[in-house]
């Protein structure tokens, strides 16, 4: 599939795949012959991995090692090493996953004290 029907399938900007093809994160599977990116279902899979680990604040590198050390345990080649890296990565998706829950929590008590005035209609203060 060419690049719009990606960006259309993963909600990410042409600009997006483009940057992310530049630094190495995913790469077209061929060219058509009027050079557009085609793409495969594994790609936009790829894309839609680097999508979800954006807001747990991954960095391109750790992006890139997440992506080779899946990449490896999808074709049954997973070193004891890899595995204790994935570990590792997993624990940390696992604690930024409690810190953005905790910030939502201040969020929402802070959306609701908002709220509560306006809901108290009638209500001087």
């Amino acid at each position: 599939m060419r690049i719009g029907e990606v960006a259309a399938r993963t909600g990410l900007s042409l600009r997006t795949i483009r940057y992310y093809e530049e630094v190495g994160l995913v790469e077209p599977s061929a060219r058509s012959q009027g050079g557009f990116r085609l793409y495969t279902e594994p790609d936009v899979a790829r894309l839609d991995l680097v999508k979800r680990m954006k807001p747990l604040g991954f960095q391109l590198d750790e992006m890139r090692e997440v992506l080779l050390l899946l990449h490896d345990h999808g074709r049954g080649e997973l070193h004891p090493e890899h595995a204790r890296r994935l570990r590792h990565y997993a624990e940390i998706a696992q604690r930024r996953c409690a810190e953005l829950r905790e910030r939502l929590e201040t969020a929402e008590a802070f959306a609701a004290e908002l709220r509560a005035p306006i809901q108290c209609e009638g209500t001087v203060t």
